[in-house]
């Protein structure tokens, strides 16, 4: 079990219960999915460059990620329709829980000028998005074999009603929110 579903189970579901108010045990929120996006843009022009992203983000999240294709076509950036364009994978369960515990305690704090994440990011539905410049401020990734620095967009999606409780849960697990 990894440190942060321990924290979750122990600690954290009892205090937002008494927080928030909450009756039953089953309304507290809790996390239910994280998403991982990479997009590849110089995958029009050389398909090579989305093995690199690929191979990246395995070992990133741990499991298989999926390649999506564009689409539609748009002539301007010289992409097709149905062309490689970006790799993405879902996390749930233990392996979510494994990779909060890697971005909040390791990730987030070797990001150059952190001072915090926004707490404007709340999509109004509970799910919190941020996005990191490099994939290099996971300590997985080898300098030496990335060709290109890439960002990647993270989208983690709980089961509160509101920004508000997701707030509170995500101060709970302790990721460093401003404010």
């Amino acid at each position: 079990m990894s440190a942060t579903k321990k924290l979750y189970e122990t600690k954290v579901k009892k205090a937002i219960q008494a927080d928030l108010g909450y009756k039953n045990v089953m309304q507290v929120p809790k996390l239910d999915k994280v998403v991982i996006n990479m997009c590849v843009s110089e995958a029009t022009q050389d398909s090579k460059k989305i093995q690199a992203a690929y191979d990246d983000l395995m070992l990133i999240a741990g499991q298989k990620p999926v390649i999506t294709k564009a689409k539609g076509s748009i002539a301007s950036f010289k992409l097709r329709e149905g062309m490689n364009i970006g790799v993405k994978v879902t996390l749930r369960k233990d392996r979510m829980y494994e990779f909060i515990d890697r971005l909040v305690n390791i990730a987030l704090p070797r990001v150059r000028d952190f001072r915090g994440l926004s707490k404007k990011s709340f999509d109004g539905k509970g799910n919190y998005s941020l996005g990191l410049k490099e994939q290099l401020v996971f300590p997985e990734i080898n300098y030496d074999k990335v060709d290109k620095v890439r960002g990647m967009d993270i989208t983690i999606c709980s089961t509160a009603r509101n920004d508000a409780d997701a707030l509170a849960l995500l101060k709970a697990l302790n990721f460093p929110i401003q404010g």
